[in-house]
Order: structure tokens, then sequence, then C-alpha cells
């Protein structure tokens, strides 16, 4: 019997103590003799390490089917964008503004604080002669990369190649996941002109895919209180204790810029476009904030924002049906401004620098990627990975924030979710106050 995502959390978390623990103790007995610490390293590389690989590579094998298929199957739930008119505009339109601007903040605390660079310089040598790859490459030639041009946006979006570009090393370290992106769009939206029937089919084809690729990452779920105490011993005995504290302040930061995005962002937005006061406001939602940082899920979240937003905020059941259910599915507002972080925390700890053309790009790639991300517990991890091996950063640098992952995950479904229901409100009082200039507007008797 599957574990629940509670009791596995707290496995995750027990795992990710023990794993510390014995590498702290490792390292203090290191300190005495150091042949038993180069002994520690020898069997973190071929026993711990490849433990570590299998998580991980669980998850690179589902990140192209999961992208497209749940992308593509985003834009065919909508049907024929114009018959839903200025509601779906509306929508739209403040769930990418509410996307960007959590991915801007959380992108800005990370210059800020930049948690990466708590490491020196030894141990980011060390990471990465440890990882290599891509990430030396990238290194050696980010700084002589030329400048972003019409025709090199053009070669990131639509090589010649499709399936090489998705498939293949590409030399433009961020170019392969945007054609994969673009192809699934246009695919959506070639689907949104076919009949009903067909496009019933289509939908429901797309969504058996990811339901698969769902099912994949829960395989990966299980072996996470394995792979994590596996994965953080292996970097601190390796790298040295300096990881944990990197780590705490990453933790500290995106948390912080994640409450802040929630409770300050989201006022701003009532002030500006709604009669509520933020107060009173998220008193009333109080219920559907627990719920969503309880569950780590925007799914079974749903029906209690729901009930909230007819019940509580008085949205309308027409504005309510729709903009929440399609938010579950589309408006990631904490995924994103947390995948943006990850990014550019691992790209830190492995000295990477990511240029601001490049940070511009990460930023809407964040924004696009959330929108294929599962509304279950640990449903980002894949598309994370992805992101990771686009800017040429080891995917494997995913591990290092893997055991805090849990508790932002809880975070950021809160922010996803918050954000849902102030765009509900948001809309509901828009096509309301258009309603009744309408009305007042109607049709003059001579």
């Amino acid at each position: 019997m599957a574990a629940t995502p509670q009791k596995l959390a707290n496995r995750i978390l027990l795992g990710l103590v023990v794993g510390i623990v014995a590498a702290a103790i490792s390292l203090a007995i290191g300190q005495i003799s150091p042949g038993f610490l180069a002994a520690a390293r020898r069997f973190s590389s071929a026993v711990l390490d490849p433990i570590g690989q299998i998580f991980l590579r669980i998850l690179f094998f589902v990140v192209i089917p999961l992208v497209f298929a749940s992308l593509a199957s985003g834009v065919v739930q909508l049907g024929r964008l114009d018959r839903l008119g200025p509601l779906a505009g509306r929508t739209f339109s403040l769930f990418f503004l509410n996307m960007a601007l959590g991915v801007a903040l959380g992108l800005l605390m990370m210059n800020f604080l930049q948690p990466g660079n708590h490491l020196d310089a030894g141990a980011k040598a060390r990471l990465l002669e440890e990882f290599g790859g891509a990430a030396q490459k990238h290194v050696a030639t980010s700084a002589s990369q030329p400048d972003m041009s019409l025709s090199s946006v053009v070669e990131m979006f639509m090589p010649k190649n499709l399936f090489g570009a998705v498939v293949g090393q590409q030399r433009n370290l961020i170019g392969d996941v945007l054609p994969l992106i673009l192809f699934a769009l246009l695919v959506g939206a070639a689907g949104t002109q076919l009949s009903e029937e067909n496009r019933g089919k289509l939908q429901r084809g797309l969504d058996l895919v990811t339901e698969l690729m769902t099912g994949i990452v829960h395989f990966a779920l299980r072996l996470a209180p394995y792979a994590v105490p596996a994965m953080i011993y292996s970097v601190i005995i390796k790298i040295g204790v300096d990881i944990i504290i990197a780590l705490g302040v990453f933790v500290v930061g995106c948390a912080s810029v994640l409450l802040f995005h929630l409770f300050g962002s989201m006022s701003l937005f009532l002030k500006l476009w709604t009669r509520w006061s933020p107060l009173a406001f998220f008193r009333e939602i109080k219920a559907l904030l627990v719920t969503a940082f309880s569950t780590s899920s925007s799914n079974a979240s749903l029906p209690t924002a729901l009930a909230v937003a007819k019940e509580r905020l008085g949205v309308s059941s027409s504005t309510a049906g729709f903009v929440l259910p399609l938010g579950t599915t589309m408006n990631m507002s904490g995924t994103a401004l947390y995948e943006g972080c990850v990014v550019l925390f691992v790209a830190q700890v492995f000295g990477i620098d990511l240029s601001f053309s490049q940070q511009i790009t990460l930023l809407l790639l964040s924004v696009i990627s959330a929108v294929a991300v599962a509304g279950i517990p640990g449903g980002s991890l894949p598309l994370i990975a992805g992101l990771l091996a686009t800017f040429g950063i080891p995917p494997a640098g995913i591990g290092i924030v893997l055991g805090a992952d849990r508790f932002l995950d809880m975070l950021r479904t809160m922010t996803n979710v918050g954000c849902d229901a102030v765009t509900a409100v948001i809309v509901d009082e828009q096509v309301k106050r258009a309603d009744a200039k309408a009305g007042a507007a109607g049709p003059t008797t001579s």
C-alpha cells in the first residue's frame, strides 16, 4: 500500500536529517582520520551516487512527454478560443501577470541574496569536477556566446529538426526546451479547431499521457526517502558543510518571497482592481489557504476553493467555475517563482553565471513550464530538472534542494491557490462591472 503524502513527506524529511547527521559525523571523523574521509567519498561515488541517479533518471524520463502532453492539453481544453470572449482574455492576462511577477520577484531575491555564493571557490570547483560535463562546457563558453538577435531567437524556438533539438545535445544551451514548448502550443491550438468529437478524443489522449507520466513521478517519489539521504550525504561529504549554509539561506529567501508575493503582490492587486480590503479577503480565504498548505495539492484544494469563492467571496458560479478549475491547471504563480529560484540557486552553487538575457528567458520558461506542472505534491520536480538541463546546469543539482522541497511545496501550493482566488474575485468584479455598463447602455426606445 502506497504511503500517504504526509507520511511520505515525513520520511523524506527524516531522510534529509539522517543524511546531514551522517555526513557531519563522517566529516568529524575525517578530521582525525583522512583515510576514512577518502573511503567515505569513494563509497559515495560508488554506491550512493547511483542510488540518487536512479531517482533523478526516472524524473528525466518523463520530462519530454509530460511537458508536451500537459501544455497541449491545457490549450485544447479551452475549446474554441473565439467563443470564450472577454472572460478568457481577462483571466489569461491575470494568470500571466501573476506568474511573471512572481518569477521576477524570485529572481530579484536570488540576485540580491545570492545564496549559492556562500560556497567558496574551492567547493564550487569540486562540484564542477564531480558533476562536470555540460556545466564545465557552459562556464567555458557562456562568456563568448553571441548577443540575442532575431535570427538566434528563431533558431531557439524553431530549429530545422524538432526531434533532434529536443532529444539531442544543442549547441545553444538555452534552446533545448523551447522548441518542444512551441510545438505543444501549436498542437493544442490546432486541436481547438477540430470537431467536438475529435477534440474530445485528442483531449482524452493527452490527458492519458499526462496521467501516465504523473504515475511515473509517483514511482520516483517513493524512492525519495532513500535517494534524498544518499544525495545529501554525498554532496556534503565531498563539498563540506558550506552547502548546508547555502541551502538554508535559499530556503529562507524562497519562503519569504513566496509569502511576499501572496500577501504583498496580491494585496496590491486587490487594492487596484477590487473593492475588497486585503485583510478582509485573506480572512475569508483562511480555510482555503490552510487546505492548500496541508495537502500540497492544487487539485485537492479545488473543491474548497469553489466553495469559498461562491459562499465567502460572492463570486458568481459561472466565473468561479471557469477561473478556478483553469487556475488549478494553469495559474501556478508559486510554482513558477520556485522554479526560477531553484535554477538560479543551483547555477550559483556551480559557479555558472546566467546573463540578464538568459534570466529573462528563464522567467518566460518558468511561466510556461509551470503550466505543465501536475497539481500534486512534487509535480514540479521533472520540469525543474528539464530547466536545469536547458541552461547547461547539471540536473543532478536538484538533489541539493530536494530535502527542503516538501516544505517549500506547501508554501508554493498555498501561493498558487491564493492567487487563483484573487484572480477569480478580480475577473468577477470586472465582468459584473461590464455587464452593468452594458445594461445601462441598453437599447433605447424612440
